[in-house]
């Protein structure tokens, strides 16, 4: 595994929010070019984004930032928080959103797709199917949460596809090669 792509976000790598926001665009910059390989759609309503180091640190540096928060025990709360969205040694982390622009829609989808997450995988280059783990605290009762917090258990070995076998939701999109080396960078390869 690549020690600076999965390792936990420290404390001393966080800015305070003054040096953050002076240093920000540049920052900003930087993640978006990180994040734009590690975002991967499976059809028309999924999107993961994968997470690394760089990406975690992002999300917490806004945090504090929009938080303004100084006391140590906010700013470490969200590291622990943040740090959570990393996979761990042989596995990807990342955030999935289930995008459905109409309210009406949305509603009716989440209820029907309650065991969605139990139908998402990744497809390796020889033809497993690694099913995702989730927190199933995520998922009501009645409905899906239009945000899953996920991982996949690789192995470390990089996915050629993402996909799911749900009978109302069946897709599986292969992967870029820029988004395998994003991956594969991740992963420590």
């Amino acid at each position: 595994m690549n020690a600076s792509t999965m390792q936990p976000v420290r404390r001393e790598e966080i800015l305070d929010y003054v040096t953050y926001g002076e240093q920000r665009e540049q920052i900003r910059a930087a993640v978006l070019k990180i994040k734009e390989p590690r975002r991967i759609h499976l059809g028309p309503h999924m999107t993961f984004l994968f997470e690394n180091r760089d990406t975690v640190r992002y999300q917490i540096q806004e945090m504090v930032r929009v938080e303004r928060l100084v006391k140590e025990s906010e700013i470490q709360h969200e590291i622990e928080t943040y740090n959570e969205l990393l996979g761990g040694p042989g596995e990807l982390g990342a955030s999935l959103l289930i995008e459905i622009d109409d309210p009406a829609q949305r509603a009716v989808k989440l209820v029907a797709w309650r065991n969605l997450m139990d139908h998402v995988y990744a497809r390796l280059e020889d033809g497993q199917k690694v099913m995702v783990s989730y927190d199933r605290r995520q998922v009501g009762d009645e409905r899906l949460s239009s945000v899953q917090y996920v991982r996949f258990a690789t192995g470390g070995r990089v996915p050629v596809a993402l996909g799911s076998d749900h009978p109302d939701y069946a897709h599986e999109d292969k992967l870029t090669d820029g988004q395998r080396r994003a991956l594969a960078e991740d992963l420590g390869q």
